[in-house]
């Protein structure tokens, strides 16, 4: 599936302090997306994180960090749409009207909230309409292309339903003619790009890097931070002047992904070679983490240190995200019977 020429859409839900395990397989992906895709939306969930967080100051403070985690890696505020979805409040309407037409043994079915009753979770309504909002998030844009993993098909797949509820309840249709092109008047239907597998990568203890587990490795931390964390990964006991197996070294797993093919066959020639210790290697990887990090925690201070222009930079995103949701908003009130008010959906 090409997606030149269309509108991508992915949300980032504030998580506090990214890590490398966020980086790989998280933000870099969004990134790429974003080269190739004429229109890229990209918001920052705080309406989701609302299931789980309680601290209002470590929400607007994550909110604002992920926002320049994202500038500082690359993202281009002036190309692509960059927003906090509770400044678009025409996503709860949305969400709303669509879960007026959406039957509750679609939401049950969704495997977070499969998995919370399984475990004796103790469920708030908020998990069990997730995947409403998250339908809402997606359709007020028109979107057309959703970047999911395999565990994400799912819910771009209840979007999907949802959209073809509304047409046919509200306007009788599907929206769609034979040849699968939308006509413009209800939901748009959007399309999944599955993000091919990505490796695992390993925490400080060779377990899938997670904050649960407290085996990150920051990706914007202090020199001495960062020395701390790469030299206390979990190697084996093989002896300095053995032979070694790149293949099976937790700090060769983590050098693979910042270094180029080059580099690390420069490096795997020295673990086989032998005379050559683990420690060396983490020493390699923290040159190297340094070197492909440091400008990017350059940049990143500097957002940081400003919170008024993150915030003057998010709510130019949410303006011009606005200006493609009035629209649809609009549409959408329009087939469900309700008054369309321009004053009260004026962009911004």
């Amino acid at each position: 599936m090409t997606t030149a020429h269309r509108r991508a859409l992915t949300g980032i839900k504030p998580t506090g302090t990214p890590h490398w395990g966020n980086y790989f397989g998280m933000i870099r992906p969004a990134l790429e997306l974003a080269e190739v895709t004429q229109e890229a939306f990209y918001f920052i969930a705080d309406y989701h994180a609302l299931t789980t967080v309680r601290d209002r100051v470590a929400l607007r403070r994550d909110s604002l960090e992920i926002a320049a985690v994202y500038l500082a890696c690359g993202l281009d505020p002036e190309r692509i749409v960059l927003f906090r979805q509770s400044d678009v409040p025409e996503v709860c309407e949305l969400s709303w009207i669509l879960s007026c037409v959406t039957g509750i043994g679609l939401v049950e079915r969704a495997h977070a909230y499969k998995d919370a009753r399984a475990q004796g979770k103790d469920v708030n309504f908020g998990v069990v309409t997730y995947p409403v909002l998250m339908a809402a998030d997606i359709l007020l844009y028109d979107t057309e292309i959703v970047p999911v993993g395999k565990d994400q098909v799912q819910h771009l797949e209840m979007a999907r339903d949802m959209a073809g509820y509304f047409n046919q309840q509200f306007l009788g249709e599907t929206g769609y003619d034979e040849q699968g092109r939308w006509d413009g008047k209800g939901l748009r239907r959007p399309e999944s790009l599955v993000r091919e597998t990505t490796a695992t990568v390993p925490g400080t203890d060779g377990q899938k890097m997670s904050k649960s587990y407290d085996n990150v490795v920051p990706i914007f931390a202090s020199k001495a931070e960062m020395k701390k964390r790469i030299m206390s990964i979990v190697t084996d006991s093989t002896p300095l002047e053995a032979p070694k197996d790149p293949t099976t070294c937790n700090v060769f797993a983590l050098y693979r992904l910042i270094a180029s093919p080059a580099e690390c066959e420069a490096l795997a020639a020295r673990y086989r070679g032998g005379n050559f210790g683990y420690g060396h290697a983490k020493l390699a990887l923290l040159d190297k983490a340094l070197e492909v990090f440091g400008p990017m925690q350059e940049r990143y201070d500097a957002f940081i240190a400003d919170p008024a222009a993150l915030e003057a930079i998010l709510l130019r995103g949410a303006t011009r995200a606005r200006a493609v949701a009035t629209p649809v908003i609009e549409r959408v009130r329009a087939a469900v019977g309700l008054p369309i008010h321009k004053a009260g959906l004026a962009h911004g």
